[in-house]
């Protein structure tokens, strides 16, 4: 019998404990997880990490454990699934309009890969609020993000925006 892998797609910038925790519980839905950095060559938009610093942040944050693997990806998310031998997808969804959007491509998913089934976990109470985007606005900004992020990734922002923090706000 081969392993059951599940995806946990996004593009992780940065990973946050909300993302974090969708991820360790997906491990007691499969035997591997491969948390899936998606991007596009032609996306015009700028993160705060590479593609490479994004995967590479994952690797640290769960470096204690071995059933979790970090990939990127480029294309449709079913193709990235079938070359990996996955059949899971697993999404946070904080807020109903997520869910509107992540149903929309699950059923797409499963039109073009029948196989590969999505199932959605609704996020830790203490992270629902928590993305991404307001990490990444918040630590610009000057702000506090330890409570948001794990320690690798703090250390990762502070050294990104180093010269961009006040004084004293950060831990």
């Amino acid at each position: 019998m081969s392993d059951r892998i599940a995806l946990v797609p996004g593009s992780f910038d940065p990973i946050t404990l909300g993302h974090e925790d969708i991820v360790r519980r997906a491990l007691a839905l499969a035997d591997r997880v491969i948390v899936a950095v998606g991007h596009s060559a032609q996306s015009q938009k700028q993160g705060m990490f590479t593609v490479d610093e994004r995967v590479a942040l994952i690797r640290e944050v769960f470096a204690d454990e071995p059933r979790v693997e970090a990939a990127a990806f480029q294309g449709l998310l079913v193709d990235f699934a079938r070359s990996r031998g996955a059949g899971l997808v697993v999404k946070g969804l904080r807020t109903v309009g997520d869910f509107e959007y992540e149903m929309q491509m699950a059923l797409m998913n499963r039109r073009l890969l029948p196989e590969l089934d999505t199932v959605f976990l609704a996020p830790d109470p203490a992270h629902a609020f928590v993305s991404a985007t307001l990490i990444r606005q918040i630590a610009t900004l000057g702000g506090d993000v330890a409570p948001f992020v794990s320690p690798a990734v703090l250390a990762r922002i502070h050294a990104k925006l180093g010269g961009a923090r006040s004084p004293g706000v950060w831990t």
